[in-house]
């Protein structure tokens, strides 16, 4: 079969899903990525077809990239600015959906979360679809709603009605770009309600460990956690002379990174982060990232991109933003890890690390000062306990196979869908 996959984001909400070319080719299926543009080259490297989606993640003015620096915030405020900035991309998003799975000749579609919108245009196509989210959404007693920008945990109450809030928020805010979708795609106009009910049984996997967050007991049975899906890796890819000298040129380094935000302070960030590392005694390997960070010291290294797979397990400890692919990556490492969140869905991955043993309490970006950083940073290294718990839990890691089931559900679901025709 043709299965296409939409994910929709910066270079975390992507990579994840590269890892699911080669199982689907294993299996003898062909595999395309829509994605936005810079993009390109890491879906095809990964051996799937790339169809590129309008918009740049790197614009200073796109939604993925206003999440930050006070503009949205974290929060149900945030939350509704940020879905409401996405509104006015949705419509041409799945226009741009519908011609790329007419493109590729899909049979079956794959939704990231923002990509939701794309369950309408798989409905007008008479195509399965199927959400692979990176993170949790749907209300449970069990831990709070991602997206809200908590770490803990509210209570059984108040964790439900917390996800029941963020799932009616985004309800309300994306009702117009559906009636307009579906208007143009032909198809009868729904109300809110209705949406919701005629979703209510739509599949969707998760591609994120259960042994970091089991699957929910009060989820209803459309709903599962496959496992984390772990981005291909470019075979030509080599690490640089000078940094492989710097590794070689000392004890091993504690690993700063921000991924694909684009901080407009960027130069105080950077010697922030050297200041930090100064006074935890450590050295550090500092990735440029989307904002361009750079080492201002001889005791660290700059470098631009590098598989975290290769790079985490020379690192003494990891200190990035909690993002899903890069928590995931860190915890398969068995490093210790500093969350430095930002917005959405980081807050609640850096606090489940700090839940699970495996580093000290998160540092928000806001409240970040070299001496809470630096005092985070030496604890990550001298606690041998964080140590010891991620190393336990990468052992745990290695036996899943996230992509596995993924592909394993969707060949179901088309497998139903077609029986049922």
């Amino acid at each position: 079969m043709r299965v296409l996959v939409v994910a929709v984001g910066t270079r975390g909400d992507v990579a994840p899903y590269t890892g699911l070319a080669a199982p689907f080719a294993a299996r003898g299926h062909e595999v395309a990525i829509a994605a936005y543009g810079p993009f390109a080259e890491l879906v095809t490297t990964a051996g799937a077809e790339f169809l590129a989606l309008p918009g740049d993640p790197r614009d200073a003015n796109s939604w993925a990239q206003l999440q930050h620096g006070g503009k949205v915030g974290t929060g149900p405020f945030g939350l509704a600015r940020l879905m409401s900035m996405m509104t006015d991309e949705m419509v041409a998003l799945a226009e741009a959906i519908r011609r790329s799975a007419n493109d590729f000749g899909a049979d079956v579609l794959l939704l990231s979360m923002p990509a939701t919108l794309g369950y309408h245009v798989a409905e007008h196509l008479d195509r399965p679809s199927m959400g692979v989210f990176l993170q949790p959404a749907f209300p449970t007693a069990e831990h709070p709603p991602s997206l809200l920008g908590f770490g803990r945990s509210l209570g059984p109450v108040g964790n439900r009605v917390a996800g029941q809030v963020v799932v009616g928020t985004m309800g309300l805010i994306f009702a117009r770009a559906i009636r307009t979708v579906r208007a143009r795609l032909g198809l009868p106009a729904l109300s809110s309600a209705e949406v919701t009910r005629v979703m209510s049984a739509w599949p969707v996997q998760h591609g994120y460990s259960p042994t970091l967050l089991p699957r929910p007991r009060d989820w209803r049975p459309e709903l599962d956690v496959a496992g984390f899906l772990w981005p291909a890796v470019d075979p030509g890819w080599q690490p640089s002379a000078e940094l492989t000298a710097f590794l070689d040129d000392g004890p091993p380094p504690v690993y700063v990174g921000f991924g694909s935000r684009v901080f407009g302070d960027a130069p105080r960030l950077s010697r922030l982060v050297d200041d930090a590392l100064a006074m935890a005694g450590v050295r550090g390997v500092i990735q440029a990232g989307w904002s361009d960070l750079r080492a201002r010291s001889n005791r660290s290294i700059t470098i631009g991109e590098a598989p975290h797979s290769w790079l985490f397990p020379k690192m003494s400890a990891l200190v990035h933003h909690a993002g899903a692919g890069t928590t995931a990556a860190g915890v398969l490492a068995g490093r210790p890890t500093v969350g430095v969140p930002v917005v959405a869905d980081q807050p609640f991955w850096a606090g489940r690390l700090a839940m699970l043993g495996v580093g000290p309490r998160p540092v928000p970006h806001r409240k970040l000062t070299a001496e809470r950083l630096g005092a985070a940073i030496r604890a990550a290294v001298e606690h041998r306990p964080y140590r010891d718990r991620a190393l336990e839990l990468a052992g745990q890691l290695r036996a899943e196979d996230g992509a596995g089931r993924v592909v394993a559900a969707v060949e179901r679901l088309v497998r139903t869908t077609e029986e049922s025709r």
